[in-house]
């Protein structure tokens, strides 16, 4: 098919071009003496994404997925109870990795479309006076539903109870797209990957780990071998890792991080609500439709997740979006498969590059039968996206005019600089 695909699923997410640029590398020795300089690249900056200045970064060639587990089999015993709230895929993997890998999961189930109950964490915390909870997970966004949750809130009722129990979150699809503090909210282990807002393929795992969990290290009884972070720690030490490192991908980090570190954290997480906004003005003003998130207070502003009506199948729209617009569209996953569809709205885009996505999923859907009317998602998104303030990282220093006065031509410099 003529054109390129657009990418609309909330991870992988679509890689900038200087970060395609900066993974193509020769191969090299990753045991020379000059490996330790891309390692010590990494990993500062890495500290600032998480925001922290006490955490400890580790980079494994993997999927988030192996970050679950070294989180849990590098602070737990078998059979420590831990406390996990399941209200999407995601969560419910975590949990069944969890159960698995033989620990005591108290679960608390919730409706798909909300996010981590506080008051339910904060009583089941509260009437743990033997503090047999050992660890609570927390999924900060939910991927497969668009909701994202209040860590922050679970840190304030580990604290109101005064329980010690380790606090593991799934940063996966938040991370560099979404507020999110190491520090500040107390966590003591943050699962990412590199594919959603960290711009890259998959393939890195990434976890970020407190000294409190380090140091579970020495009586934590279950088995590790591959995901044991004393042998990370050894190496990392020396600027090396234990085994082969996914060499291209920590060029192509080194380079992302740059990215993120030019536009700033807080502008990035203003583009990315400001992005989401008009993505949610399209579903819900546009097209009529409603979101899988059950109230605004849980709105992602990396995935929507958008139910098609009673009796028509979300797996369709994706399915024609692919097939005849070449628009790449999320699945629903689980509970709510053929339910709803996914536009994915994180990383590297802009408001002309989402577009495409309103455009591709409108038009399938009316080719799948669904009444929304004709070019109503796209013309409410621009609507939102004109009448708002876009935030720095998406505007050019001064007006069109300015610009055309100041450098005496009638086209934009290509040197123009974001304001802030």
């Amino acid at each position: 098919m003529a054109g390129r695909n657009f990418l609309f699923v909330p991870g992988p997410t679509n890689v900038p071009d200087r970060v395609l640029r900066a993974m193509v590398v020769s191969m090299e020795d990753h045991r020379s003496p000059k490996f330790p300089a891309l390692t010590n690249e990494m990993m500062p900056g890495l500290k600032k994404v998480f925001r922290t200045e006490h955490g400890t970064p580790f980079i494994f060639p993997s999927s988030g997925t192996g970050c679950w587990e070294a989180a849990v089999t590098n602070t737990l015993s078998p059979g420590d109870r831990v406390l996990a709230a399941r209200f999407g895929q995601f969560s419910h993997l975590w949990i069944d990795m969890c159960t698995r890998l033989g620990l005591d999961v108290q679960i608390v189930d919730c409706e798909w479309g909300t996010g981590v109950p506080l008051q339910q964490y904060a009583d089941i915390l509260k009437a743990d006076t033997g503090h047999k909870i050992k660890a609570v997970l927390a999924c900060h966004n939910e991927t497969a539903t668009g909701v994202t949750s209040d860590i922050a809130g679970v840190r304030e009722a580990l604290d109101e109870a005064k329980h010690p129990a380790l606090l593991f979150v799934d940063c996966v699809s938040s991370l560099g797209s979404i507020d999110f503090r190491f520090d500040d909210w107390g966590v003591d282990m943050a699962v990412s990957g590199s594919q959603k807002g960290l711009m890259l393929p998959a393939g890195l795992g990434i976890l970020c780990a407190s000294q409190k969990a380090l140091a579970m290290r020495e009586s934590a009884q279950m088995k590790r071998a591959y995901f044991d972070l004393g042998d990370m720690m050894t190496s990392n030490a020396t600027g090396y890792f234990p085994y082969t490192p996914a060499l291209s991908l920590m060029y192509g980090l080194v380079e992302s991080l740059k990215m993120i570190e030019e536009e700033g954290l807080d502008n990035i997480f203003a583009r990315h609500h400001y992005l989401a906004e008009g993505v949610r003005a399209a579903v819900i003003k546009g097209w009529g439709l409603k979101l899988c998130a059950k109230e605004a207070k849980w709105y992602s502003d990396t995935v929507s997740a958008i139910l098609v009506p009673e009796g028509k199948n979300g797996a369709e729209v994706i399915a024609r979006a692919y097939s005849r617009y070449n628009v790449s569209l999320g699945a629903g996953l689980s509970k709510v498969a053929g339910k709803l569809f996914r536009i994915g709205h994180l990383g590297d885009m802009n408001e002309v590059h989402l577009m495409a996505a309103i455009a591709g999923a409108e038009m399938a859907m009316l080719d799948c039968g669904i009444s929304v009317t004709p070019g109503s998602g796209v013309a409410a998104a621009s609507e939102y996206w004109r009448t708002h303030q876009p935030p720095s990282g998406l505007l050019m220093r001064g007006t069109p005019n300015e610009l055309k006065e100041s450098h005496g031509t009638n086209s934009l410099p290509r040197s123009a600089v974001v304001k802030g």
